[in-house]
């Protein structure tokens, strides 16, 4: 481009010069040896020579910027392209290992399922099996009065009122086995800490409806009622504490729940005689079976139940004449949320107990009760609670003969497998002796039982 340039300014001004040497030449030979001064034509053409030349220079530099402006163009280009392919070169480097970090990902349930199976140990029953402990206890002060006068019971000590080993096993999604163990101290002339099976039983469960178990199992009405009352820790319920009832039998037992879990029930045929009694051999054989069932609602935290029971209590043995059938009807309606709950439990009894040896009617009795319980949550934690009962235990051949009872206190659950609580207990019978949870309260006029202390549950 630039030489272009000047080949075109050289041959313009070779053109110019060649005008102006014409025409001198002219003039020179028509005036020989005479020096003339330039003409005006020559001067302008001179000027005019001139200015294009400067207008050349300009046009020059101006092409010569415009050529240098497209090459830095060019090269910013080029530059720019290149950084573009390098980009995307990066980008699609990392696009890989971004692939080939998901691949690895998608490795990684595999590897640990198969590291999880090769680090576990061998099939076997213990990894079906499961193992726990609850326990009952209580350190504190009793004061048992008799008419009066200071019983046996009274004095401070650390009692544990319970300590139940819980073994299960689980054969598969149908069949199970459980096996609990309980003990008590015998006071009698064994007078040592005993050992009883609690609960024992296979179990298979073919469907949520219908669950059947076979051995010592919990009956229909108090395990249920321990449920909704929440505070066993601290003291039986109405019909276990004052032995009208019992928690656990051996026997035959169906149960199950339906609509919606709404319902449930429970029907056990059992020999009567509880759990510390079972049939070995030919001990504790009865000629009878008892039957005892339950059938329950729950909805919107309202329950409602009934229960009852109808046999001999294990009284039909060999060579003994039983004349009676002891009957009991329980009732349960119970308002239960995660604050607050309140419950309200009734019992009656027709031949209970050794009535049902009695020939004389005269001489049969009935008997009732009911109970009222309630808690109150401040947290998840910390709660209040109490309990009254009264029982009526022999309304014909006693009829001023009651029981009056009831507890409070202030619980805490620092963790789920714990529970305290600090527990005030009173329990009064008149005109007569009552067999209870606690011992054996009452006399001529009346007795006494009071205990307070801090009661503890351990469950895990």
């Amino acid at each position: 481009m630039r030489t272009r340039t000047a080949l075109v300014a050289g041959a313009a001004l070779g053109a110019f010069i060649m005008s102006g040497v014409a025409a001198e030449a002219k003039t020179t030979h028509h005036k020989k040896h005479v020096a003339a001064a330039p003409s005006k034509e020559t001067l302008e053409l001179k000027q005019e020579v001139q200015d294009l030349k400067t207008q050349l220079q300009a046009l020059e530099s101006r092409l010569d910027a415009q050529a240098q402006a497209q090459q830095q163009t060019l090269a910013q280009a080029q530059a720019a392209q290149s950084t573009a392919q390098t980009a995307q070169s990066t980008a699609q480097a990392a696009a890989t290992q971004i692939q080939a970090e998901q691949d690895q990902i998608k490795t990684i349930p595999t590897q640990v399922a198969t590291a999880t199976k090769a680090a576990a140990p061998k099939s076997g029953w213990w990894n079906e099996t499961k193992i726990g402990v609850t326990m009952f206890a209580d350190a504190g002060n009793i004061t048992g009065k008799t008419d009066g006068a200071k019983t046996a019971q009274t004095g401070t000590n650390y009692d544990i009122k319970r300590l139940y080993l819980v073994v299960d096993h689980k054969f598969n999604d149908t069949y199970s086995f459980n096996f609990t163990t309980d003990f008590n101290y015998d006071s009698g002339p064994a007078a040592a800490t005993q050992l009883y099976i609690k609960k024992a039983f296979i179990q298979a469960k073919y469907s949520p409806a219908f669950t059947i178990r076979a051995g010592a199992a919990d009956l229909p009405w108090v395990p249920f009622v321990e449920g909704i009352y929440g505070y066993r820790y601290v003291e039986q319920t109405l019909i276990d504490r004052t032995k009208f009832g019992t928690s656990s039998d051996w026997g035959i037992h169906a149960l199950g729940t339906f609509g919606n879990n709404i319902f449930s029930y429970q029907i056990s045929v059992i020999d009567g005689e509880g759990y510390k009694k079972p049939a070995i051999g030919t001990a504790n054989r009865t000629n009878a079976v008892d039957v005892e069932g339950r059938l329950s609602a729950t909805y919107k935290h309202v329950t409602l139940a009934v229960g009852g029971y109808d046999g001999k209590l294990g009284n039909a043995v060999s060579g003994v004449q039983t004349f009676n059938t002891a009957q009991r009807l329980n009732l349960l309606a119970a308002y239960v949320t995660p604050k607050a709950r309140i419950g309200f439990e009734y019992m009656y009894a027709h031949y209970w107990g050794s009535d049902i040896l009695q020939s004389n009617p005269a001489k049969t009795n009935s008997s009732e009760g009911y109970s009222v319980f309630g808690s109150w949550n401040f947290t998840p934690k910390l709660a209040v609670f109490g309990k009254y009962e009264w029982v009526k235990p022999k309304s014909v051949t006693a009829p001023t003969f009651d029981d009056s009872y009831f507890n409070v206190g202030l619980s805490y659950k620092p963790i789920g497998p714990l529970d305290f609580a600090l527990v005030y207990k009173r329990d009064e019978v008149k005109n007569g002796v009552l067999s209870t949870g606690n011992g054996s309260i009452g006399g001529i006029h009346n007795g006494t039982y009071d205990e307070v202390g801090l009661f503890t549950q351990v469950k895990f």
